[in-house]
C-alpha cells in the first residue's frame, strides 16, 4: 500500500524474488502529491545506484543563519554532501523498475481496510493477500489495521518548488534557525540546478499561524533564493520524528518508509532510511513467506534501531527547546567556535544520520541496491 520510494523499492525487491506483488496508491499520477524535497545525502549516493541524470549538482556548502539572518556560519565539505533529485522523475522511474521486475502497480485506487487476508478498496474489487506492506505514509492506515505501532510525534513541513534560470545560483544549502517561522526545526533553501526548493517545517502546536502563511513569509526574503521563471508547485505534509517504531511487523504484514517512522529524528531526513529499511523489509518478508516461520519477523524490529537513536532523540529534544529568537541567536553563536563547528559538521556531513542494522539470519534481498533502474 503506497507507491512512494519505499513502497516501490520494496515491491521491486519482492518481485525480483518471484513473489506475486501488487502495489496500490490512491494518486492517479506519481507526479502529484509529492511530500519530499528530494535531498539525497552523500551516504545514500554512495550506497545506492541512483540515476545521475535525475540529480542536481553536488552541494558542498551549508550556510547556517540565526533569526537576524546576519553573519551566517559557512560549513564547507571537500566532497559533494547533497544532491537534489527530480522526484517526479525518480518516482516514474521507480514505477517502471517495479513493473519491469514483475510487480503490478495500480494507481487511482484508495485503500479502505484489511482483515482476515482480505484487502478492501474504495471503488474497486477486494483482493486476497497473504502479506501487506504498509508504505502509506506517516499516518498509516495499514499500521492501525494490522495492530502495529503508529507514529505520534510529528513536524509539519511545507515547501514551494519553482524553476530557475540555469547558472543563476551557486549550489548551497541555506538553513535558517528561527522559531518564529520554523519552531523546532529550520527554514531552508536549496536548488537542484533547475528548480529552487524553499521550505519550512516545525511543531504544529508551536506555530502561531498556519504553515502556508509561515512559508510565504519566509519565502518573501529567504536567503539564497533565486527568482522563479515559471509556475510554483507546493508540497507538504507530516514528518514523523519519534524514531523508528518498535513493533513494525506481524504475520499479516509490516511497515516501511514514513509508516515505520524511518526518518532521522534529528535531521528529519527520510530518503536514506526508506531505502535501507526497504532492503531489510524485503529480505524479512521473503524469508517469512517462504518458510512460514514467525520468528523470522523478529529480524524486522525497531528495538535494535531505537537503541542507536538515543543521542539523536536527545538532540531533537534540545532542538525543540529553542523557542525564542534570542535562544536561536545564542545557539548559532555557540556553533561559531571550533567545537561548535565540529558538531555542526558532524551532523550535516556525517555518515551516521540513520544507522544500518544487518539481519543476522536473513539473506539480503539484493546484492546491489538499485532503487530506480
Amino acid at each position: 500500500m503506497g507507491a512512494g520510494l519505499a513502497g516501490l523499492h520494496t515491491a521491486r525487491l519482492l518481485a525480483r524474488r518471484d513473489l506475486n506483488v501488487m502495489v496500490v496508491d490512491r494518486r492517479r499520477s506519481l507526479s502529484t502529491g509529492i511530500r519530499t524535497t528530494g535531498i539525497f545525502v552523500r551516504r545514500t549516493l554512495e550506497d545506492f545506484d541512483l540515476p545521475d541524470h535525475l540529480l542536481g549538482p553536488g552541494v558542498r556548502d551549508v550556510l547556517l543563519y540565526p533569526p537576524s539572518r546576519r553573519a551566517p556560519i559557512r560549513l564547507t565539505s571537500d566532497r559533494d554532501e547533497y544532491r537534489v533529485a527530480d522526484m517526479p522523475a525518480i518516482y516514474q522511474q521507480a514505477h517502471r523498475a517495479a513493473e519491469s521486475a514483475g510487480a503490478r502497480v495500480l494507481l487511482g485506487v484508495r485503500y479502505a481496510g484489511a482483515s482476515a487476508g482480505l484487502v478492501r478498496f474504495a471503488g474497486a474489487e477486494p483482493v486476497t493477500a497473504r502479506f501487506i506492506v504498509g508504505a502509506d505514509g506517516a499516518r498509516s492506515r495499514v499500521a492501525r489495521d494490522l495492530g502495529l505501532d503508529v507514529n505520534r510525534r510529528f513536524l509539519i513541513g511545507a515547501e514551494i518548488v519553482h524553476p530557475i534560470a540555469s547558472g543563476t545560483t551557486l549550489p548551497a544549502f541555506h538553513c535558517v534557525l528561527d522559531p518564529r517561522i520554523a519552531p523546532g526545526y529550520l527554514g531552508w533553501v536549496i536548488d537542484d540546478g533547475r528548480h529552487a526548493h524553499v521550505g519550512v517545517a516545525g511543531y504544529p502546536h508551536a506555530m502561531r499561524t498556519g504553515i502556508r502563511h509561515l512559508l510565504d513569509a519566509f519565502a518573501a526574503d529567504a536567503p539564497g533564493r533565486a527568482m522563479p521563471t515559471g509556475p510554483i508547485e507546493r508540497r507538504g505534509g507530516p514528518i514523523p520524528i519519534g524514531g523508528v517504531l518498535r513493533r513494525l511487523a506481524c504475520p499479516a504484514g509490516l511497515l516501511v518508509g514514513d509508516a515505520a517512522g524511518a526518518v532521522s529524528p534529528l535531521t528529519a531526513g527520510g530518503l536514506d532510511p526508506c531505502l535501507r529499511m526497504s532492503e531489510l523489509a524485503a529480505a524479512v518478508a521473503t524469508a517469512y513467506l517462504r518458510t512460514g516461520d514467525h520468528r523470522t519477523l523478529d529480524e524486522y524490529s525497531g528495538h535494535a534501531l531505537r537503541t542507536r537513536f538515543r543521542g539523536r532523540l536527545l538532540l531533537r529534544r534540545t532542538f525543540a527547546g529553542i523557542r525564542s529568537p534570542a535562544a536561536a541567536e545564542a545557539a548559532v553563536a555557540l556553533l561559531r567556535g571550533r567545537a561548535g563547528r565540529a558538531v555542526a559538521a558532524r551532523i550535516l556531513f556525517g555518515d551516521g544520520s540513520f544507522p544500518t542494522v544487518n539481519p543476522p539470519h536473513v539473506q539480503p534481498a539484493t546484492a546491489a541496491p538499485d532503487p530506480t533502474t
